[in-house]
């Protein structure tokens, strides 16, 4: 429907473009035909003229012969003395017309020159064409009836005119195919561009030449390309905003939920001692112990808290440098030995043979290892048993550090959720032991700070081990790495 609509006025645009280059065509024709004629005209009655001229010199009576000599020369002669009397003339009684001494065509020839001239007859009342020749002392006019020069024109114009218009016939067919195929791609351009209009940016129209046309299409399609990127673009960061705010609320909710709990604890018990159980020997110290134990609670919470803030906003320097990875682990374990001892658990260091240099913070490695071995403390019973150590990585030029535990292991469900921010498999347990759920979400975020991955392998009932990369060589970390798009997003 609109290739067609293209397509009518298309060619009514070629049509008036014809009609007008016809009729500018027939005016140029006429005025060059009329004034062609008109000259050849003057040309043969001024031939005829001297020849009848030559005549009467030879004694030729014009006065019997001028009807017959009129005759043959088609036009209306006329023979004037040089007074301007009328002498002789072909069409009515020489004594009954007037002068001609004003004639301008008489006068010119009457000087000895041929003379010509155009107007109405004052005798026979029609437009004719003069021309006079000098014959001695008098003059010899022969007039033409302009009538004849109008036809012989308008025979000539129709002529040309149908000349032209057949001329015309192969352009109009040419026009036809032509405005039927710019009209089709036209209307398949503004077919696309309600495509786009309508938010349609997958669509691509098919390019057909190298022409404006087809450079037109060609940005067009480009035009969707990048309106399609864009439009991608904006649903990638609209769906990043918005899981962005579900992580704003789901961590205004969690940590409402952690500070909940200490703190309603600590002001409880609070409010006893101040009520007068702080005089009763019997409970004050039970009951200042559970207000530190719970303090401790908070500032752990806090201090989790602010470490990942750090990281997120880009806070977090780092310092790169290479490090022996079995020094790392061993002091690592070294600091925990008190703690692991507390709760009968033995733990033991499994060195890496050769020179295991790594190119990481050491600051940030050990937080990984002592987080993880912390884990390891809390769900590890009486008796069981920790080992950290290194070994080589699957992936080369790094080393993987695992912390492995003979602990209650974790449930084969828990375990995609486990580096989530406030995930706990066992939420009860995870308090009483003062788990602040942040533990294993930094230990990711730092690993990957670090360049590597982590990972965790588990059976519920035999233990587990969490295992991360560290690179032997520097991948170019700056020290204020933006690592914004690795970071847990639960």
């Amino acid at each position: 429907m609109l290739t067609g609509k293209i397509f009518f006025k298309l060619i009514a645009t070629v049509l008036c473009v014809l009609v007008v280059a016809l009729v500018a065509v027939d005016l140029l024709v006429s005025r060059v035909a009329e004034s062609t004629y008109t000259e050849a005209l003057e040309r043969d009655l001024t031939d005829k003229g001297h020849i009848l001229a030559l005549a009467l010199r030879n004694g030729l009576d014009l006065k019997t012969q001028a009807r017959p000599f009129a005759d043959a020369s088609r036009g209306r002669v006329t023979l004037i003395a040089k007074d301007g009397r009328v002498l002789a003339d072909s069409e009515a009684s020489a004594d009954r017309m007037e002068n001609h001494r004003g004639r301008p065509e008489v006068e010119t020839a009457l000087l000895g020159t041929v003379g010509s001239a155009r107007r109405k007859s004052t005798t026979v009342g029609v437009d004719f064409l003069y021309v006079a020749v000098p014959v001695g002392a008098d003059a010899l006019r022969i007039a033409v009836p302009l009538s004849e020069v109008d036809s012989q024109v308008d025979a000539i114009r129709r002529r040309m005119l149908v000349s032209t218009a057949l001329a015309f016939l192969p352009a109009i067919f040419i026009a036809l195919f032509f405005a039927r195929v710019i009209a089709r791609r036209l209307g398949g351009i503004i077919e696309y561009a309600s495509e786009l209009a309508q938010g349609n940016f997958r669509a691509r129209m098919r390019s057909t030449g190298r022409d404006e046309l087809g450079l037109l299409e060609s940005k067009l399609n480009e035009t969707g390309e990048k309106l399609q990127g864009m439009f991608q673009e904006l649903e990638r960061e609209h769906t990043e905003l918005e899981k962005v705010e579900r992580i704003r609320k789901d961590f205004v909710i969690n940590v409402s939920h952690e500070l909940r709990t200490p703190l309603a604890s600590i002001q409880g018990y609070t409010e006893t001692l101040l009520d007068g159980a702080m005089h009763d020997p019997e409970h004050n110290t039970r009951f200042l112990t559970i207000i530190r134990q719970n303090a401790e609670r908070l500032a752990n919470l806090t201090a989790d808290l602010l470490t990942l803030s750090r990281i997120e906003l880009k806070q977090q320097k780092f310092q790169f440098g290479r490090y022996d990875l079995n020094r790392l682990i061993e002091n690592a374990v070294d600091s925990m030995i008190p703690m692991t001892a507390r709760k009968k658990i033995s733990i033991e260091t499994v060195r890496l043979e050769g020179a295991p240099f790594v190119f990481c913070d050491s600051e940030a490695v050990s937080q990984i290892v002592m987080n993880l071995m912390d884990n390891a403390l809390k769900y590890t019973p009486e008796g069981g048993r920790i080992s950290a150590g290194a070994r080589a990585a699957a992936t080369p030029g790094s080393l993987e550090v695992f912390v492995r535990d003979t602990g209650i292991g974790i449930p084969a469900d828990d375990v995609p959720r486990l580096f989530e921010r406030f995930y706990r498999v066992d939420k009860a347990r995870s308090r009483e032991m003062g788990g602040t759920g942040l533990g294993l979400s930094i230990v990711k975020h730092l690993v990957r700070s670090q360049g590597g991955d982590v990972r965790v392998e588990s059976e519920p009932g035999k233990g587990s081990e969490f295992s991360f990369t560290i690179p032997t060589e520097d991948l170019g970390l700056s020290e204020n790495r933006d690592i914004r798009g690795q970071l847990t997003v639960q």
